[in-house]
């Protein structure tokens, strides 16, 4: 059957994050309008007689930087190059941009024959944390007059300009956070509902104290379920001060980089924002 290959509507956009949660992905319940908002032409689909078979974001962030995910394939429609088909066509929307990916260990070896190089591995923790109420006057309610400040401090910790993203990705009803100190941000987080419980990210910060009072903050806005983060290797020390709370590691992704890997303030990052979005 011919193969239509186009950018995906809001709707399609939404089906495809219903497939990363047929996956296991557990994404936020309104991801797609949020996701859309970084890249709006980011989404693209594969179709075969009107219908999705495959599909992928290839967001581009500013002029040198780009990320791959949601990279999907119906079940059904597996094997017959509608997978490849996206691939090749958000690999070609990215152009000579550096481009992330987080990729599954399956997988791994095929991103590194496509020219990926891991960067460092990354784990999901999740369960219901059991953690005292966050204490000190430093944290506050991210609000419309601190977001340019976090503009600037997210991109010590992100390899490329995303106010677009920000601005939808901090406002309610998702929970943002921030410690300011001496008029700077000294740290910032979000955390989302999700299928099950809520997900935090990012959490970036200047310290692991810092880190540990904003995780503390979120976990109790957001109530009894479970919590999941994606946490860095890198951030060994706050990986084993979740596990002091009950949470568990689960699967693990690798961030991979094409090209040039960007050069940030990693020590900062001790949750990234998405798996989808970098």
């Amino acid at each position: 059957m011919p193969r239509t290959i186009r950018t995906l509507a809001l709707e399609e956009v939404q089906t495809l994050v219903d497939w990363a949660a047929a996956e296991g992905w557990n994404p936020g319940l309104g991801d797609a309008a949020l996701f859309q908002a970084a890249d709006p032409q980011g989404f693209i689909g594969a179709f075969v007689d009107g219908e999705m078979a495959a599909g992928i974001s290839a967001v581009a962030y500013g002029e040198d930087f780009g990320f791959i995910g949601l990279y999907i394939c119906r079940p059904d429609k597996r094997g017959q190059g509608h997978g490849k088909a996206v691939w090749d066509a958000g690999m070609a929307r990215l152009g000579n941009r550096t481009i992330g990916l987080d990729g599954v260990v399956e997988q791994q070896a095929n991103y590194r024959s496509m020219g990926f190089a891991p960067a460092y591995r990354t784990i999901r923790f999740l369960g219901p944390p059991n953690v005292p109420a966050a204490a000190g006057g430093d944290i506050r309610a991210i609000r419309p007059e601190l977001v340019p400040d976090i503009l600037d401090y997210d991109r010590r910790f992100f390899p490329g300009p995303r106010q677009a993203f920000l601005e939808h990705w901090l406002r309610p009803p998702h929970m943002a956070l921030a410690i300011v100190k001496d008029g700077a941000i000294a740290g910032y987080c979000v955390a989302r509902q999700c299928r099950d419980g809520c997900k935090i990210g990012p959490l970036f910060a200047d310290s692991l104290d810092a880190a540990g009072h904003l995780f503390a903050a979120l976990a109790h806005m957001s109530g009894p379920g479970n919590v999941h983060l994606d946490v860095p290797e890198t951030s060994g020390r706050f990986a084993a001060r979740l596990t002091s709370t009950g949470l568990q590691p689960g699967f693990e992704t690798a961030r991979m980089y094409k090209g040039r890997a960007p050069q940030l303030m990693q020590s900062g990052v001790f949750a990234i924002t998405t798996l989808e979005l970098g």
